[in-house]
């Protein structure tokens, strides 16, 4: 997939130096080791620079561009080599090395080359493909998850004329055994950072090299193809030939991104101080500004690269140059990312303008297991429980250990607690934080892991930078109760507890709840509660069964009517309490038609002298969309139900769960409703 690069395009390429090639060989420029053009490149005749690229629908939306900081299963290298072997050796310890090589005889070269090196051959395989570069982040792939998870690799035509080169994405594609789609915006790697959320940066260069298409235009695609929601395209501050902003920026967390400056007397002071603003003072996607990290890169002899820095999950390489600078820089990470290994890579051959990032590329972990959550901060108004939101998709296909999706939090520094992650519609899930006080600090983080042996902190640093807020402040005479939400999962009674650590005494007056519900033993009304006193209180299910399952839960609540306000019980009830009841225990029930399309009818035999029947009607999260009252007499009967939900609207095609109450007596089936 190539395009054809115009002659405008061709001539916008020869701009990025002003120099010409005889004068940058008297002074001394190494063409084979810089990314603008080569001597030979730049005496190319023109039509040599024509590609021929054809772009392809983009991929199913919604589209998410993975960022550099997210799992990764490899790294893609380039022989002949841009980096030292000690680099090759320490990525090569727990991750996969893809080394692109011309042919079989170059690999068996470059594996001896390794062996020699003490780099662990376990874990290097090799692309077979033709190359002209060793900038494999210049060209290389970049990878996407499209609208059903799956992942992919977004192509490009990129900006440089090395034919062998624009065709690596493909060949990574092909290699992977994953889709690969075209999109006709010319660019290059080094220009483009992208945090996972939607969120990417590059320089104006990107603009620049489209002159046939508007910023807008080039904008469209970057959101079709990679899901880039907020481009933020700067002014490049290096004012260097390159304007990669791989040179001066770095994100290293959805929230963090690391920037370059230079002293107060650099020419470019000003200009790198703007941008170092302008993210200081905008929302990253968690809505707060972004926590800026800044580095020294005055450049120079010897050169400060440190943004052009790679991350391989809990691992991150630095160049080292000889530097004053270079233990300062490492500093910065260690403060920017605490728990992950900062990894100094001394090399002589690093370039201000081209150093470890631009001779590498992550290969993303295609199996990811992929938190996405928009964390609490700040302070908050009062709840009595504060609910966490996360979205959890296993891009492995494989399922999710229960067991695993917990919300870890601590309040004031205290200890550990765990909250549950409770399945909803989706790939959502939630869990209550609970029993903290005015004015709380609560530090905390996700977990989850699935069965194909991945697991996944968020954020990444879990405890060690955890995501934290501020509880509002608790009304003075609120009662509260314990435990704050009521699980039925496999009895049928559940206690909980109403407490009044008010100063006053709090007169309860009545109690509302759904049908579901009762107390064993009604309390009497009303009843007054003094300081420091409590009331114990049995609530009941009305359900009858032997065989409770998964746990899917159908929402409740106890309604507390006080002079102190009105109070909450959250109930969460087992599904499988209500749909797995034991048919043969309660009157048979004929449905017809089943499949409906609109009205259905309920064919019983009413026993006994039962003279009101409830239907109720679940949707497949366990929602309540439709509850009915027939008035009937005993013997056979024909209820009609014209598949109306609670609002009068007729219900969509899907999966239905009907409950017949007979008192204290239920049958229950599935429901197919058709167009």
């Amino acid at each position: 997939m190539r395009l054809f690069i115009s002659i405008a395009s061709l001539l916008c390429v020869l701009s990025w130096t002003t120099i010409s090639a005889q004068e940058a060989e008297a002074k001394g420029r190494d063409y084979r080791r810089l990314h603008y053009l080569s001597e030979e490149e730049m005496n190319l005749d023109r039509s040599k620079f024509n590609v021929d690229f054809t772009e392809t629908p983009p991929p199913s939306g919604p589209v998410r561009m993975v960022g550099e900081f997210e799992p990764q299963q490899a790294v893609l290298i380039r022989y002949t080599f841009g980096i030292p072997y000690s680099l090759i050796r320490e990525m090569a310890m727990d991750i996969q090395v893809i080394t692109v090589v011309a042919n079989s005889s170059q690999a068996t070269t470059v594996n001896n080359l390794y062996v020699s090196n003490n780099v662990n051959t376990a874990n290097c395989s090799y692309l077979i493909a033709p190359s002209d570069s060793y900038w494999t982040r210049d060209y290389g792939p970049w990878f996407i998850f499209d609208g059903q998870n799956q992942p992919g690799i977004v192509d490009f035509p990129y900006n440089r004329p090395r034919p062998n080169d624009n065709n690596i994405p493909p060949k990574v594609a092909q290699h992977l055994g994953i889709n690969l789609f075209g999109m006709n915006v010319t660019h290059t790697g080094g220009n483009m950072m992208a945090d996972g959320l939607g969120m990417a940066a590059s320089t104006e260069l990107v603009y620049e090299e489209n002159t046939t298409q508007t910023a807008a235009q080039v904008n469209a695609k970057m959101l079709n193809y990679l899901g880039i929601t907020r481009y933020d395209v700067m002014n490049d501050p290096l004012g260097d030939y390159i304007k990669h902003v791989d040179c001066w920026g770095k994100y290293l967390a959805p929230d963090k991104i690391l920037l370059g400056k230079v002293p107060t007397t650099d020419s470019r002071y000003a200009d790198f101080e703007a941008v170092a603003n302008y993210f200081a003072t905008t929302a990253c996607p968690y809505g707060y500004p972004y926590k800026v990290y800044r580095v020294m890169t005055p450049g120079g002899n010897p050169a400060t690269p440190y943004t052009n820095s790679l991350i391989l999950n809990n691992r991150v390489f630095v160049p080292q140059t000889g530097s004053q600078h270079d233990a300062a820089a490492l500093a910065v990470y260690q403060q920017a990312m605490p728990g992950y290994q900062i990894i100094g890579i001394p090399y002589s051959g690093w370039l201000d303008t081209d150093a470890l990032h631009c001779r590498t590329h992550e290969i993303a972990d295609l199996g990811m297991l992929f938190i996405d959550h928009r964390p609490l901060y700040g302070q908050l108004e009062w709840q009595d429980s504060i609910q966490i939101q996360a979205k959890i998709i296993p891009c492995s296909g494989q399922q999710l250990l229960a067991d695993s999706l917990k919300v870890y939090y601590n309040i004031n520094g205290g200890a550990l607690s765990e909250a549950q992650l409770l399945p909803g519609l989706g790939n959502q899930y939630s869990a209550w934080i609970k029993n903290y006080g005015s004015f709380d600090t609560i530090r905390y983080y996700v977990g989850a892991a699935d069965a194909s042996g991945r697991s996944m902190r968020h954020p990444y640093m879990a405890q060690l930078d955890p995501h934290q807020f501020i509880t509002g402040q608790m009304p003075a005479t609120q009662l509260t109760m314990t435990p704050d939400t009521v699980f039925f999962i496999t009895n049928y009674l559940e206690s909980f507890v109403v407490n009044n650590p008010t100063p006053a005494a709090v007169t309860i007056e009545s109690f509302s709840y759904g049908s579901l519900l009762d107390f064993d033993v009604p309390p009497q009304l009303p009843l007054t509660i003094n300081p420091g006193e409590e009331l114990s209180l049995n609530l009941v299910l009305n359900l009858i069964t032997d065989n409770p399952a998964a746990y899917i839960f159908v929402k409740d609540s106890v309604m507390i009517h006080s002079s102190a306000g009105l109070l909450k019980l959250p109930v969460m009830i087992n599904f499988d309490l209500i749909s797995s009841v034991a048919e043969q225990a309660f009157p048979s029930v004929k449905v017809l038609p089943n499949p409906f399309r609109s009205n259905v009818g309920f064919e019983l035999d009413v026993p006994n002298n039962y003279t009101v029947v409830e239907l109720t009607v679940f949707n497949s999260a366990a929602t309540i969309v439709s509850r009915k009252t027939f008035t009937v007499n005993k013997g056979k009967q024909l209820l009609q139900w014209n598949g109306d939900n609670v609002n009068g609207e007729k219900l969509t095609r899907g999966v239905y769960y009907y409950q017949l109450q007979f008192g204290n007596q239920i049958v229950s089936g599935k429901l197919l409703k058709l167009d």
